[in-house]
């Protein structure tokens, strides 16, 4: 237990650091570690996933094609730089919620679950498309970024998949809605 929480600790720290390194040109690599390498966006990503397990039935894809169909409009509205408010502060708020829902292991109704999925998916899509680099292709950054957060939640369902007790996934809930308030904190500078 004690070598993951170093893993997850390192991999925290040093992913800002790493997403910048990735360089200035917007293509479909770029695309596709942007969410990867973004500790935040990572984990949301895979929280959805986990939360459309706990869901069940056909929102175990409806779900996540929820999140990623309106992750793409909010990046068109944030490559178009259209200014929207606390977009990193709903980020990291949307890994606390999300972690707070998969720690309870309550059964979320989809008409609380979609909508607050879809809130989320805007902002994180919004921050990606205000990101695009101002070089290369945004059309190919897009694609590689929509790809690597559909993959993402494919591991959120295959982790929730396999670790089928509860008390796992609250674990794994707990976790992620720990980071996002570190992460919150941050943001506005009260640690």
């Amino acid at each position: 237990m004690n070598k993951n929480i170093i893993f997850v600790s390192l991999v925290y720290l040093f992913s800002t650091k790493i997403t910048f390194a990735v360089g200035d040109t917007a293509n479909v690599l770029s695309g596709l570690l942007h969410p990867i390498l973004g500790f935040d966006h990572l984990i949301a990503m895979v929280a959805v996933g986990l939360l459309s397990i706990q869901i069940g039935g056909k929102h175990i894809l409806g779900l996540p094609v929820c999140f990623v169909f309106i992750l793409f409009i909010g990046a068109l509205i944030g490559l178009l730089a259209i200014p929207i408010p606390q977009v990193e502060g709903v980020i990291s708020l949307s890994v606390i919620v999300l972690g707070i829902a998969i720690a309870s292991q309550s059964r979320i109704g989809i008409w609380i679950a979609y909508p607050i999925v879809a809130i989320f998916a805007f902002f994180h899509g919004h921050a990606h498309g205000g990101e695009i680099p101002s070089l290369g292709n945004p059309t190919s950054y897009i694609t590689g970024f929509l790809i690597a957060s559909a993959i993402l939640h494919f591991l959120g369902i295959g982790i929730g998949t396999i670790a089928r007790t509860k008390r796992i996934r609250s674990m794994i809930g707990s976790a992620f809605a720990g980071i996002g308030l570190h992460m919150i904190l941050l943001i506005y500078g009260l640690i």
